[in-house]
């Protein structure tokens, strides 16, 4: 049975369309939240076509968009845009043309937000604030905040600094957080000693190496991001002769550390669109996926 006939089909009673699910979407994380340069935002289908079945996930990769096919998704959500650079030719013997022409023969749409969602407090930020029950969280970067927006989503920011709800240690916190997101190949990651203690906690979902300095301005004890290069890594940590007068850091897989909001974005969809089938995919994105040693 190929992927487009095993898809349910819609029936004229089908009261959702993608353009209902994609105002829902796009009222919690408003466009204009996004950076100039990314790309959020409907990327293929018909804002008039009929859902009933949603896909989230936090990469447009092959995988994912043939498992919305398979699974009868007729709108495939994600964190990470599919064009971020752009792209002038898009065959299908390509992987991102690939996707493309997969999911028009199927005829499922795909929504991408990205730092629009990363800013919400239904969004990225907010699901690790939630995660670690930071208590009194604040802007890691003061000034991008306070705007309201549709589904009860406030912008707050980039980023969140705030207290764990009990004292806890650097090791104990990695430990908490590998239990949270799912497994990858390389794990959690943490700088210093394990013991050191943490009263504070700065936290950055996806790639936060440029925020560095405003964690260590923050005052925080630990500071949580992805993708942390080792020369950022390593002059953070040697900028004060004291080891203590910056934050330890907890690199997270990337996609692991932006897979907490895939929750939130179906409690979001369910609540403003009850009956709607928003499912989370079953692929791990992580490009990782072996580990010698």
């Amino acid at each position: 049975m190929s992927a487009l006939s095993a898809r349910t089909p819609a029936t004229s009673e089908t009261s959702v369309t993608v353009g209902d699910v994609v105002g829902v979407l796009e009222a919690a994380y408003p466009l204009a939240w996004a950076e100039d340069w990314d790309r959020a935002g409907l990327v293929l289908g018909e804002r008039e076509a009929p859902v009933s079945r949603v896909l989230l996930a936090v990469d447009p990769t092959l995988a994912v968009a043939r498992e919305a096919v398979a699974s009868g998704a007729e709108l495939l959500i994600t964190h990470h845009p599919l064009l971020l650079r752009g792209a002038s030719f898009l065959p299908a013997d390509d992987g991102k043309g690939a996707v493309v022409t997969d999911l028009l023969r199927a005829g499922t749409a795909l929504w991408c937000g990205h730092t629009n969602v990363d800013r919400s407090t239904r969004g990225t930020v907010g699901a690790w604030l939630r995660a670690l029950e930071l208590q009194d969280p604040r802007p890691l970067l003061p000034g991008d905040e306070g705007e309201a927006a549709g589904n009860g989503s406030t912008r707050f920011g980039l980023g969140a600094v705030g207290e764990p709800a009990t004292p806890t240690t650097v090791g104990a916190l990695a430990e908490q957080i590998a239990a949270l997101v799912p497994a990858t190949a390389r794990g959690i990651l943490h700088t210093g000693e394990a013991e050191r203690p943490v009263h504070t906690v700065a936290v950055c979902p996806g790639a936060g190496d440029s925020f560095l300095e405003a964690a260590t301005r923050s005052g925080a004890d630990v500071y949580i991001t992805s993708d942390l290069r080792h020369h950022p890594a390593l002059e953070h940590l040697e900028s004060a002769a004291d080891p203590d007068a910056v934050p330890a850091l907890i690199d997270v897989p990337h996609a692991a550390s932006e897979a907490l909001w895939l929750p939130l974005a179906r409690e979001l969809l369910t609540e403003a669109l009850p009956g709607l089938d928003v499912q989370i995919t079953a692929q791990v994105t992580d490009p990782w996926g072996g580990r010698a040693g």
